[in-house]
Parts: structure tokens; C-alpha cells; sequence
């Protein structure tokens, strides 16, 4: 039997919004634009299809769809 990949399992854990601020913040490129507590409920507030589950985040889920946004809305100069 194959062993899973640690870390895309890690990934899909369910977690309230403030474990998943600060896991997002750490693991994005220092020039990606960062994700505030604001933020995500300006977010959450946008697209509640992806919230099902309540305030439940995880990276697998979340992070890419709110990489695009951050950057759609938050553009880096």
C-alpha cells in the first residue's frame, strides 16, 4: 500500500478561519498580497457556495480561488 502524501492530506483539513489565515500567510511567496481577517469575511461574504460546511476553510479548498481573488482585488503595484 501506497503511503499518502503528508502534506495534501494536511491540506484538506477543515479549520476556522484564524488557523487558516495564519497557514496562508506563511506559506504564500513574500509578493503575494496577504490575506486579512477582512479580508476573508469580504470573501466568505462573496462566495458562500464554497462554505457549505459553515466557517470551515481548508488550503486544498480555499487557497487557490482566494489567491485569484486577492490578487483580482488587491492588485501589487
Amino acid at each position: 500500500m501506497k503511503r499518502k502524501d503528508e502534506a495534501y492530506e494536511l491540506s484538506k483539513v477543515q479549520t476556522i478561519s484564524s488557523v487558516f489565515l495564519k497557514a496562508y500567510n506563511k506559506s504564500i511567496p513574500s509578493e503575494f498580497p496577504r490575506a486579512s481577517v477582512a479580508g476573508l469575511k469580504k470573501f466568505k461574504d462573496l462566495y458562500p457556495t464554497l462554505f457549505r460546511r459553515g466557517n470551515l476553510w481548508s488550503i486544498a479548498e480555499h487557497r487557490k480561488k482566494l489567491i485569484d481573488w486577492l490578487f483580482a482585488n488587491h492588485p501589487i503595484s
